[in-house]
């Protein structure tokens, strides 16, 4: 069993205190490539999540069976298995959306972060604890995504839920807000070197508010004294 002080620690690490994309600053190329519109941001963040909580959890299951010296082959063996599942529902499924994600699924296999939670957390905790550390820390790297996916696409059409067609067919098209009617578009936002400006500026706002939280803390201890 979990304690809820636990659940709530874990929780706050993955989303906050060591959140994947603003702290760690780990599986960037997602991330950044990806994160142009909200839909295409939060269908590669739900299937990183699934992986990481599914991974998490057999890596658990099985820690004690894997030698420590090929512990890191079987690891990348488990995920890119799971991988190669959710490659082929996405290719069912949602084929056009799967077209658009192209290469960046199967890079999940390779993705620093879910490799990373299944050697540092997964192979050392009981399998709650690690689906849960998983759940927390893919929610964490999918909020990120989304946000970034949001101003890239306002910023660069105007629009958000561009591209949600994609998943739920051409009836669909009636969900995408356009927020800016008219707008021309600004292209860099939509660029590589966008993704990298919104980041840092998603970067920027996290430690600012991360310093003010300390600085309420110190200016609390002498009153408190």
């Amino acid at each position: 069993m979990i304690t809820a002080a636990e659940f709530r620690s874990l929780f706050h690490n993955g989303l906050i205190k060591q959140n994947a994309g603003l702290v760690q600053l780990l599986g960037l190329c997602p991330l950044l490539a990806i994160s142009n519109t909200v839909v295409n941001a939060l269908s590669l963040g739900l299937a990183t999540m699934l992986v990481m909580v599914t991974a998490s959890g057999a890596v658990s299951g099985v820690r004690h069976f894997v030698p420590h010296e090929i512990r890191i082959p079987v690891f990348v063996l488990i995920i890119a298995a799971l991988v190669t599942v959710v490659d082929l529902v996405m290719n069912a499924f949602v084929h056009p959306l799967y077209l658009v994600l192209g290469i960046f699924i199967p890079l999940i296999t390779t993705n620093c972060i879910v490799l990373a939670r299944a050697d540092a957390f997964a192979s050392k905790n009981r399998p709650l604890h690690s689906v849960i550390d998983a759940l927390a820390m893919g929610l964490g790297l999918t909020t990120v995504l989304v946000v970034l996916g949001g101003m890239r696409e306002l910023a660069g059409q105007g629009t958000l839920f561009s591209g949600i067609d994609l998943v739920f067919g051409e009836e669909a098209k009636q969900f995408v807000l356009h927020v800016l009617p008219g707008y021309q578009g600004f292209l860099l936002a939509v660029l590589p070197p966008g993704a990298f400006i919104a980041l840092g500026l998603l970067i920027a706002v996290h430690n600012w508010n991360k310093a003010r939280a300390e600085q309420r803390v110190r200016a609390a201890l002498p009153a408190a004294a």
